[in-house]
Formats: C-alpha cells, sequence, structure tokens
C-alpha cells in the first residue's frame, strides 16, 4: 500500500524509506509539514509487529510535531523518524552511523532527535555522519539542549496544574490523586514533581518493579500496567505510548482530567468527541508536551539557553487555557479546538 493511501497521511511533504543491508537499518523519515522551517522531531526506536504499523506511526507522529512545534512557537516544521528495531542485531553503532547519513541525504529538511529507544549518546554517534541533529549532551549547566525528557516532565507537570486549576477549581496539589501511566523518563519526572507538591499518586508502567521502585520512593501506590487507566482518581496521565484513549478505555475512565505526555493519545479523532460527551477535560497531547521540543529546539537553532528554555515552557499553561476556553465557548472538543489552531498556524486551515 503506498504511504498516501493509509488513513493517517496528511498530505505530507515527504515519506522516506532507508535501507542499509551491512548495518541491518529499516528506517522511515515522514516529512509532514516545513512552512514553518526544517521538520524537526526525534528518532523512536522500536520493535514493530509489523511494518505498516511502522509507517503509520511515523505519519502520526510526524503530523503531531508539525502541530506541536507551530503550537510552541517555535519556526520549525513537523517531521519524524522511526528505526525497525531488529532484536537479533540491536542498536549499533553501525546502524547509527547508516540513519545519521539517511537523514544527512534529505540536506536539512528533516531535523532529528531523541525520542523512545533512543538517548542523548546515540546522538552523539549520528552527529558525526549529520549536523541536522540536536538533542546533545549539554557542554555548560546553563545550556540549551541534552535530554529532552526532563524539559518534557516539566510541561507537562505545569499542564497538569493548569487543568486541575481548570477542572477541579485547585490552586495547589496536596492531596489531588493523579494516575500516571508509564514512568520513564518523562512520567517518572513528572511523578516526582507532584510529590513534591503533595499529590496523591498511583504508578503503573510495563515494567513493574519500575513502578513499584519508584511509588515506594516517592510513597505512592502501583498498580498493574491494564489497571490505570481505570484507576479512580483526579487526573489520568498518559506517558508511554500513544493510541491508549479509545471507545472502551474512555468509557472506563473514572477521572475529570486527562493529562499527560504521551503522543498521539486519541486512537481516533472520534475520541477527542467521547471525551467531551462526557465532561472530561483532556490536555491535547502535542500542547502539553512541548516542552522536549522546546528546548532541543533552541538548541538547533541556537536561539536561547536553559533560562530561555524554561521560559517558553512556562507559557504551555496559558495556551492550554485559550484552547480549553474556545472549547467551552464553540462546544467542540480541545482537541478539535487545538488541531484547528495548530492548522492555520502551517497554513493549512
Amino acid at each position: 500500500m503506498a504511504p498516501w493511501e493509509y488513513p493517517d497521511f496528511d498530505e505530507h511533504e515527504g515519506v522516506h524509506f532507508f535501507r542499509d543491508a551491512a548495518s541491518g537499518l529499516s528506517a522511515i523519515i515522514a516529512v509532514h509539514s516545513t512552512a514553518l522551517g526544517a521538520a524537526a522531531g526525534g528518532c523512536r526506536y522500536w520493535t514493530y509487529a509489523r511494518s505498516d504499523e511502522a509507517i503509520t506511526d511515523a505519519l502520526r507522529l510526524s503530523r503531531g510535531m508539525s502541530y506541536k512545534n507551530a503550537m510552541a512557537g517555535l519556526p520549525m516544521g513537523g517531521g519524524k523518524a522511526v528505526i525497525l528495531a531488529d532484536p537479533a542485531r540491536g542498536k549499533t553503532p553501525e546502524l547509527l552511523a547508516a540513519f545519521g547519513k539517511a537523514v544527512d541525504s534529505l540536506g536539512g529538511r528533516y531535523i532529528t532527535a531523541e525520542d523512545v529507544g533512543i538517548s542523548d549518546a546515540d546522538m552523539v554517534q549520528i552527529s558525526k555522519f549529520t549536523k541536522h541533529v540536536s538533542g546533545l549532551p549539554v557542554a555548560g549547566a546553563g545550556d540549551a539542549g541534552g535530554d529532552p525528557g526532563p524539559f518534557t516532565a516539566m510541561g507537562v507537570y505545569l499542564g497538569v496544574k493548569a487543568a486541575v486549576r481548570r477542572a477541579l477549581k485547585r490552586d495547589d496539589m496536596a492531596g489531588v490523586h493523579v494516575a500516571i501511566q508509564g514512568v520513564g523518563s518523562v512520567g517518572g519526572g513528572l511523578a516526582r514533581l507532584l510529590a513534591k507538591d503533595g499529590a496523591k499518586l498511583t504508578l503503573a508502567d510495563v515494567n513493574a518493579d519500575r513502578a513499584k521502585a519508584l511509588a515506594a520512593d516517592l510513597g505512592g501506590e502501583a498498580v498493574p500496567a491494564d489497571a490505570i487507566l481505570t484507576v479512580e482518581a483526579d487526573v489520568v496521565s498518559p506517558c508511554a505510548l500513544g493510541a491508549i484513549l479509545t471507545a472502551e478505555s474512555i468509557a472506563a475512565l473514572k477521572a475529570p482530567i486527562v493529562a499527560g505526555g504521551a503522543n498521539n493519545q486519541l486512537a481516533t479523532p472520534e475520541d477527542g468527541w467521547r471525551l467531551h460527551a462526557r465532561g472530561i477535560t483532556y490536555a491535547p497531547d502535542y500542547v502539553i508536551n512541548a516542552g522536549g521540543i522546546i528546548n532541543v529546539g533552541l538548541e538547533y537553532l541556537g536561539h536561547g539557553d536553559r533560562a530561555e528554555v524554561e521560559k517558553r515552557i512556562a507559557e504551555i499553561p496559558g495556551r492550554l487555557d485559550k484552547v480549553w476556553e474556545e472549547s467551552a465557548s464553540i462546544s467542540e472538543p480541545s482537541s478539535i479546538v487545538a488541531d484547528r489552531m495548530a492548522q492555520r498556524l502551517i497554513g493549512r486551515g
């Protein structure tokens, strides 16, 4: 099936396929839009059951990056790369080199950075073969760049607090119950920030031991991964992989707020309407989780230091408030409203 025949194809400017037999590289780089600048978005290293799942992931994630960068006020378009992991061969220096050469072949139309399965150390290896890379280890404590995870976590934390102010009329997080799905770099960072505010935490992860250890450290509770979305809480915060908000899972939610760091949380556009119909305050994922791309984007552009990054991340709650206010005024889901705002910004509205 051609890329443009996939349901998630959205007039992408380019979908590029790369194979390198010597290193075992199989990768897809999807460029959704360069209307605002070079297409920026991380590289995901993941084991896919079928190649069509990888194509769908690249299409959805790259479109999300166009919207995320536009809503964050960055002069960047949206793109995404996925490397189809081969457990038998692993993530070798040769594979990363081949990926770097693939990025470089696009001549700067796509800028890569970390995503799931890729570290800042991997970025160093990739940067030996292309200059179109960000998320490199920082030289000084006040520099922009490095691992985007903590910056994503900070933005999500501020977004969760904004959602609580709006839906629960609470200005503090003491005793507010937050159920976090996924406690890796973003979810774990979010949990630690919320714990400092006295929030009540329920945690889950596919790595059950990791969730139990963090819960014990923070005084929270750990539950099985398949139970977290049905926890009776004030906030459900998806911070793992996407497409977890479905007709079934939305019907089972027992929280008035969904606000988390995972990309593409809605399985379909209709699921935004389902959340809206239930009166659930939803923070559109690419608005609340923009902290990481703000960090690595400013690093690549050379437009600021860590203080500037934090200043821009602090603007995330205001953007969410604008989305929620328009959503309430026209009685449409926040997901639809945010999409429309982003589409106007990239010239597709």
